[in-house]
């Protein structure tokens, strides 16, 4: 018994002169271990959290502009499924009585024209859409890309200033096109066409060049959107009819 209470004396006071450095040394090392991972992990959730909102913040943009194009879309396939219900009754017109009819005959090709029916001829406007150029390590490629949306808001703005016909890259547009983007390519109707996109009307040029160079129109939003834009008046453009392209 005296053997063993002078082995727990020394254990005692082993633990008393040296445990407790030691003891302490182990509890600040698990301390300081705890406190970097927190701020790894921590630190990390709250970059990825400003990453994510920025990525929601630019697809909610993006999304508030498709919608707004397909608004408009919508409204205008409304106004070319009433013009074709006016050129029907014209046409039974003309069946039911022999009388000169000119003026509706020309507003019936004005409408062949839109619906891209006929081929257009005459003077126009020819718009080039090209993407910016970029730092693909620095900077967001998408930045700097022509989009469905940008391609939209020239052909909506054309089609307002009286153009009787409109193409993309030779593809003839009509009430209800289909265009999407993909990555550096759209697609009109099935058909896949790589950057720079031409765009060209047939009408009164001056008036769609000034309709498109309006201050805070068209243009302007283009390139605040980082695209490149070009126009060209041109006296004398053709465009196909829908199923003649080449």
């Amino acid at each position: 018994m005296r053997k063993r209470s002078n082995w727990m004396r020394r254990v005692s006071s082993f633990f008393d002169k040296r445990g407790r450095p030691i003891l302490f040394a182990i509890v600040f090392l698990v301390l300081g271990f705890i406190l970097a991972f927190s701020y790894r992990t921590f630190g990390k959730d709250a970059q990825h959290d400003q990453l994510s909102s920025s990525a929601f913040l630019a697809e909610e943009k993006y999304r508030g502009e498709l919608i707004e194009q397909q608004e408009r879309n919508r409204e205008l396939s409304d106004d070319i499924g009433v013009k074709q219900e006016e050129i029907r009754a014209y046409e039974r017109s003309f069946l039911e009585q022999e009388e000169d009819h000119a003026d509706l005959v020309e507003e019936a090709k004005d409408l062949r024209l839109l619906l891209g029916v006929v081929p257009a001829m005459g003077q126009g406007l020819r718009v080039t859409l090209k993407d910016a150029e970029y730092d693909p390590i620095e900077q967001n490629p998408n930045d700097y890309i022509v989009h469905e949306s940008h391609i939209f808001k020239v052909i909506n703005e054309l089609r307002i200033s009286g153009a009787q016909g409109i193409s993309i890259n030779g593809q003839r547009i009509t009430h209800n096109s289909y265009i999407k983007c993909t990555g550096p390519v759209i697609t009109v109707d099935g058909r896949t066409f790589p950057a720079p996109f031409v765009i060209e009307a047939v009408g009164k040029m001056d008036v769609l060049h000034e309709a498109l160079y309006l201050k805070g129109g068209v243009v302007d939003r283009l390139l605040l959107d980082n695209i490149v834009v070009t126009t060209e008046q041109i006296k004398n453009l053709q465009l196909a009819a829908v199923g003649e392209e080449s």
